[in-house]
């Protein structure tokens, strides 16, 4: 068992010679990868487009108004400068912001000018260009092509491969489908008319007077997809930090980059105006409907006032100027104005309570509200409800920013609920305060008689409106100056330009390094994986790592039609190598051998690694060296022998086990001097019992009297037990190990009999060795092992013809014959 795991073990361990070994042999498969990955990579190059990256320098600062000032009734600031750079940043990258860029600019409408690699962005490089109807369903992703005729025409071509296509509505964003004309489709239309088909509703613009002729490609692209690809723009802080981004993209169009940077500028300065003139608008319009109504009541008391003075014929100077009148009128003027006061608390409060958008709440100053506190925590409460929102646009609800706002109002909210309550105490004492004086005017003023005393209410009446009415134009005026003086914090410093700046390449050199790197990946991957499944031995020092069993001899690769190279090539390397396992034997042979007689067994794993030619030939060494041999045949299952010699096998041993013949009878001559043959003789039904039957052990002791030596091609160990019983009989057992054949795990068997001693003077033959399969160990072991190799001059009949060489013996023969 031990054995079993060491060869287990040993099965497991990478060969690192093996390998290099492996992967040198695969140098086709490299140069292979080599030219098929550099002429990929070459093509991929083609396709690679030029691009060019554009930019823009963009200050952001705290631009206050100027007009603003602590006495200013109206507050439009929104936050600090390190805050308006990031909010800044944020919506630059947001997808609202790209929405807007994108709809401004159609940039969801492709121009495409077809090359010979690929199809370049034509934007702006076209006689024409598209303006798209907005709110109307356009075909998406087909490509249209427009063939420019003269001057005034143009046509319009498509193949459809259906009669229906799917559609959007860039305006209201909604999909959908439209008919479409089913195969080849082509229109004439003419340059500035409205073209409305069931798929397509455009104008198409000439961009110059005389325009230039030629065909080019335009559809409608994904629109999600346009405004997520702008998203990506580039935004840097220079340096950190500062008020200062700069805004870059990149792409394979120049003026497509600098008309969407200068554009995102543009919008975003024209959107954070509108956020500042937001409250100014607001008030105005407020205002507006103000004064329509204080002038309809201005022009209903002024009527009112006419009509009494007609009617009445009263017109005393001393009553229109009473000091009574007077009074009273800036008394109700200052009631009223305090009734205003608590009319927008009260709605302020309830505003505050209802909802949870506050940046419409109401500017106090338009109410005459004044209070540094009120004004100062409203406009503070309006400015975090405005950040809340755009951050929105770039980040989750549950980000903790969202808290920290909310904290933030929810507190501010509580300071106003508190302002609220203490101004409307202090408005309600003044307003009770001043009911009592008018009630002492209005006493006074009823011991005139009738007729004055309604006169006096209308003339007062008017009076109130009319100052009114100009309280909220004095307002309107001031919003209006406010607003007209509100400057973007947003100045673009350097807008993006095209000044004929080159272009950039992606570097192609990429494309070759990875055409090498997988050109060298994979044979180094084939060798790995042939290295790591491979579970054959290969040379002899596989045997020595695997096996405790020592190896005795190295035979070469055969190249001959039979299996007597021996006889047949006697100075051969095979043939030297085979006595070179003939005087390695002297050395193991058992000195007491009854009859000093030799007998050798030879066995392998499986069948097809060579004992049968080993047998063969190493009986043929040892019967030319003059000492009586006999080749013995007792693999009963797959006789061989008698094929190459050559005899047939209707008698042998098989016969002679079963007492059919005498021993005299199934000894035959193998046509070689000193050389005697048994064959197997036919197929037994029961070989593994005549092989252990005492007949069987009395045959082989009667050869050895007659023999000096026995050689017993035996059956494969690995596969019947028959092995075992003849190796009873056996001084030497010689075990093949084929290289390239034989799988590792074969040798648990034979080092198990090892280790038990089953089997006598067991040594291994390593069959059919190659260099070239040997993975760099050479020829460093020589054929016949211990014995050493001959040198140049002693093999020649291993010389094979050359070519030229069979040209000129081809040509001999063809005289000799003629002569």
């Amino acid at each position: 068992m031990e054995e079993e795991n060491e060869v287990n073990s040993l099965t497991g361990i990478f060969d690192i010679r093996q390998f290099l070994s492996k992967l040198l042999r695969l140098w086709w498969l490299l140069l292979l990868c080599l030219g098929v990955g550099i002429g990929y990579a070459y093509y991929k190059n083609q396709f690679i487009q030029t691009y060019y990256d554009m930019e823009s320098l963009i200050s952001i600062k705290d631009n206050s108004n100027p007009l603003f000032t602590s006495n200013t009734s109206l507050t439009f600031n929104w936050g600090g400068t390190t805050d308006k750079v990031t909010t800044a940043i944020t919506q630059f990258k947001s997808r609202s912001h790209s929405e807007k860029v994108v709809d401004e600019l159609q940039f969801y409408i492709n121009y495409i000018k077809e090359g010979k690699y690929y199809n370049v962005d034509a934007y702006k490089q076209t006689p024409f260009f598209i303006y798209a109807v907005e709110d109307a369903l356009q075909i998406k992703g087909n490509s249209i092509r427009i063939n420019v005729l003269n001057d005034k025409e143009f046509e319009l071509s498509a193949d459809f491969s259906s009669n229906k296509a799917g559609a959007f509505n860039y305006f209201t964003k909604e999909t959908g489908q439209v008919d479409i004309p089913q195969g080849e489709w082509k229109q004439k239309f003419e340059f500035g008319k409205p073209i409305d088909l069931p798929f397509l509703h455009v104008t198409i613009e000439k961009t110059s007077s005389t325009i230039q002729k030629g065909t080019w490609l335009f559809n409608f692209g994904d629109y999600w997809g346009t405004v997520s690809r702008y998203k990506g723009i580039s935004i840097l802080q220079k340096p950190t930090g500062s008020s200062i981004i700069q805004l870059s993209l990149r792409g394979s169009n120049k003026d497509r980059l600098v008309d969407y940077i200068n554009s995102s500028s543009v919008v975003l300065e024209k959107g954070e105006l509108e956020r500042k003139n937001k409250f100014a608008v607001s008030t105005i319009k407020y205002i507006d409907s103000s004064l329509i109504a204080q002038a309809e009541a201005i022009k209903a008391s002024e009527d009112e006032l006419k009509d009494f003075q007609s009617k009445s014929q009263l017109i005393d100077a001393t009553v229109q100027n009473s000091d009574f009148n007077t009074k009273l009128t800036d008394f109700e003027f200052q009631r009223t104005n305090l009734q205003n006061k608590l009319d927008y608390y009260n709605n302020l409060r309830n505003y505050l309570r209802d909802k949870t958008d506050y940046t419409a709440i109401q500017a106090p100053t338009v109410v005459g509200i004044t209070e540094g506190s009120v004004v100062g925590s409203v406009a503070r409460l309006i400015q975090l409800s405005e950040e809340r929102k755009r951050r929105q646009f770039a980040m989750r609800e549950d980000a903790p920013i969202f808290r920290e706002i909310d904290r933030d109002i929810n507190a501010i909210k509580e300071v106003i609920f508190e302002n609220i309550s203490s101004s409307k105490a202090q408005l309600n004492g003044e307003l009770k305060q001043l009911n009592s004086e008018i009630y002492k005017i209005e006493a006074q003023i009823k011991t005139l008689p009738k007729e004055q005393q309604e006169y006096l209410k209308i003339q007062r009446q008017f009076d109130l409106r009319q100052n009114a009415y100009n309280i909220f134009q004095a307002r309107r005026a001031e919003a209006e100056l406010v607003k007209a003086a509100n400057v973007s914090d947003i100045y673009v410093i350097d807008a993006a330009k095209n000044i004929g700046r080159g272009g950039q390449r992606k570097d192609s050199n990429i494309n070759y390094l990875i055409a090498l790197m997988v050109a060298f990946a994979a044979p180094i991957s084939v060798a790995f994986v042939l290295t790591f499944l491979d579970n054959y031995v290969h040379s002899p020092k596989d045997l020595e790592k695997l096996s405790p069993v020592s190896v005795l001899g190295v035979v070469g690769k055969m190249d001959h039609p039979t299996n007597l190279i021996v006889r047949d090539k006697p100075k051969s390397t095979i043939a030297e190598s085979f006595r070179g396992i003939r005087s390695s034997l002297h050395f193991i042979y058992d000195q007491e051998s009854q009859y000093n007689s030799r007998t050798i067994m030879v066995t392998s794993s499986v069948s097809g690694e060579g004992k049968t030619f080993t047998s063969i030939n190493l009986a043929t060494v040892f019967a030319l060296s003059g000492k009586r041999t006999l080749l013995v045949g007792l693999d009963l299952r797959k006789p061989k022998i008698f094929d190459d010699f050559e005899i047939d096998n209707d008698l042998g041993v098989s016969n002679y086990l079963v007492n059919d013949c005498s021993l005299n009878d199934i000894i035959r001559s193998a046509g070689i001097e000193n050389l005697d043959i048994v064959l197997s003789g036919p197929v037994p039904p029961n070989p593994s019992e005549l092989i252990m039957s005492k007949r069987a052990g009395d045959m082989i002791e009667e050869f050895k009297k007659n023999y000096d030596y026995i050689i017993l091609d035996t059956p494969p160990l690995g596969l019947v037990a028959d092995a075992l019983e003849i190796a009873k009989h056996a001084d030497a057992s010689l075990y093949m190990i084929r290289q390239g054949y034989t799988k590792k795990e074969m040798l648990n068997v034979v080092n198990e009999k090892y280790k038990r001693e089953e089997i006598k003077n067991l040594s291994f033959i390593f069959n059919h060795f190659s260099d070239k399969g040997t993975y760099g160990y050479g020829y460093g072991y020589g054929y016949g092992y211990g014995y050493g190799a001959y040198g140049n001059g002693y093999h020649e009949n291993d010389v094979k013809d050359g070519f030229l060489m069979k040209i000129k013996k081809v040509v001999r023969s063809i005289f000799k014959l003629k002569s």
